[in-house]
């Protein structure tokens, strides 16, 4: 007789309904006018380890994504919701990729992968979920992290909650 195994997804009903991770974010949150979901989350006066704000800096910050790719998938941004990098001003150019390196650092302190992927999507046909408020992405990646289970079930498995992902990636961001 074989037994048939269960892979909890718990994040994934909430990313279906779109409510955010156990619904928490989304339903506390008022988007501010003009703001983004993101202004809203940086702006909510939550503690950081309930908002998943990593890091704030004068016109950037960096919070995990609330629906990772991987354990430790961060994102990086300017508090000002802009949609395009030439919207940027200089100095928020200069913190954002400032903080990206930063975040790259902790990813890897902190997770040890083979390599990390940067990236952002700027606008809705690149891909971007949040095309008014611009983000960069980075993500762990090890050889050989690709399997069935994105492809075939719909799902990832992450092999930790998020607020360890933080309380990792907050031990090892670099001063």
């Amino acid at each position: 007789m074989s037994r048939l195994d269960h892979l909890w997804a718990g994040w994934r009903q909430a990313y279906l309904e779109g409510t955010g991770e156990d619904g928490r974010l989304a339903d506390s949150l008022d988007i501010p006018e003009g703001g983004s979901l993101f202004s809203a989350v940086e702006q909510s006066g939550l503690p950081d380890d309930e908002s998943f704000v990593l890091h704030r800096g004068v016109t950037a910050f960096a919070m995990l994504n609330i629906y990772p790719y991987t354990s430790g998938h961060t994102m990086v941004m300017p508090k000002r919701p802009v949609g395009s990098l030439a919207d940027l001003t200089n100095d928020e150019h200069a913190e954002l990729w400032s903080m990206v390196r930063d975040a790259v650092a902790a990813i890897e302190a902190a997770y040890g992968p083979g390599g990390i992927n940067v990236g952002l999507n700027q606008g809705r046909a690149a891909g971007a979920g949040i095309p008014e408020h611009i983000h960069v992405h980075c993500v762990a990646r090890w050889s050989g992290d690709t399997n069935f289970m994105t492809a075939t079930a719909g799902a990832r498995v992450l092999p930790e909650a998020l607020v360890e992902s933080w309380s990792k990636l907050r031990e090892h961001w670099p001063a």
